[in-house]
């Protein structure tokens, strides 16, 4: 089984907001696969458990999946994550954490197979609650805070017009980068979405 996990904020005052891209990125993945054909319709039909909204079904190759939004807020992500990951005795290798990047620009993304919080809240209680940060993660980039904006409240304030249009390629190549993770293992899956990533850094698109 593998296990996707999409960070962000429970409650009606977050939905659309920076800090809450892992959430759309799972919506969009359960989408791309047709188990769900909406937001509307992914919230319906997940259930509540360890501490967050749950969907689960069977890939095309027979891989099981459990896509994990915890409703724990971001600071406390671990313990969804924790519980999740024992009940299913999933590996950390098996775990792909989706999440906000203020260090990427908006739209870009890059995966990694392990390595630091890098600042992240969700991710210092994800590492402490497993022991380990020997896990794959997914962050999409949301663009550094502009000067005399505190970091919160740009996380938790929402997206401007110019960034909603760098967004949507952004969230339809992360699901499409997780299924490639979920297929053919997080080697390939870096090789394949990270060279893209920097090709658009050289040639300035």
């Amino acid at each position: 089984m593998k296990l996707v996990v999409g960070l962000g904020n429970p409650g009606r005052e977050y939905v659309g907001t920076r800090h809450n891209i892992g959430y759309e990125v799972v919506d969009a993945l359960a989408i791309k696969l047709g188990w769900v054909k909406s937001v509307d319709e992914f919230n319906r039909l997940a259930k509540v458990k360890f501490d967050a909204l749950t969907l689960d079904g069977t890939m095309s190759s027979g891989e099981k999946l459990l896509m994990l939004m915890p409703m724990t807020f971001m600071n406390l992500s671990g313990r969804s994550v924790q519980q999740a990951a024992s009940f299913y005795q999933v590996p950390p290798a098996d775990l792909m954490i989706v999440l906000d990047d203020i260090a990427l620009p908006c739209g870009r993304i890059r995966l990694r197979a392990a390595g630091s919080s890098g600042g992240h809240n969700g991710l210092k209680d994800i590492e402490r609650a497993l022991g380990t940060d020997e896990y794959p993660r997914l962050r999409v980039g949301i663009d550094p805070p502009p000067a005399r904006i505190p970091q919160r409240d740009y996380v938790l304030g929402r997206f401007g017009p110019d960034q909603r249009v760098a967004l949507g390629p952004a969230i339809d190549r992360a699901s499409s980068a997780i299924e490639t993770w979920i297929a053919k293992g997080i080697v390939t899956a870096m090789n394949q979405f990270n060279a893209a990533e920097e090709n658009k850094d050289t040639s300035g698109r």
